[in-house]
C-alpha cells in the first residue's frame, strides 16, 4: 500500500514538474535527441556488420561442406577406378593364360 501511495505522489510531482520546467525539459530533449540518433546509428551499423559477417560465415561453411563432399566423391571415384584397373589386370592375366598353348 505504501508503494502505491509513493507511486501516486511521484506521478503527481512529475506532472507538476513538467508544467514548471517545461522549457528545461525541451532543452534536455533537444540535446538528447541527436545523441540518441548517433547511438541508434552506431547500433544499426554494428548490427548490420554483424549480420554481414554471419552471412559470410554461413556461406563459407556451405562452401567448405561442398568442397568436402567433392573431395569425398573424388576419393570414391579414385577407389572405384583402382578397382577397375585391378579387374583389367586380372582379365589381362586370364587372357594371357588362356591364349598360351598348353605344352
Amino acid at each position: 500500500m505504501l508503494l502505491l501511495i509513493g507511486g501516486i505522489v511521484s506521478c503527481i510531482l512529475g506532472i507538476i514538474g513538467f508544467f514548471f520546467w517545461w522549457s528545461a525539459f525541451i532543452t534536455i530533449l533537444q540535446g538528447g535527441f541527436p545523441i540518441m540518433l548517433i547511438a541508434g546509428g552506431v547500433l544499426a551499423i554494428y548490427v548490420g556488420v554483424d549480420a554481414m559477417q554471419d552471412r559470410m560465415r554461413e556461406e563459407r561453411q556451405k562452401q567448405d561442406e561442398k568442397l568436402e563432399q567433392a573431395r569425398e566423391e573424388i576419393e570414391r571415384v579414385k577407389a572405384q577406378s583402382q578397382q577397375y584397373l585391378e579387374e583389367i589386370e586380372k582379365l589381362k592375366e586370364q587372357t594371357k593364360n588362356t591364349s598360351q598353348p598348353n605344352a
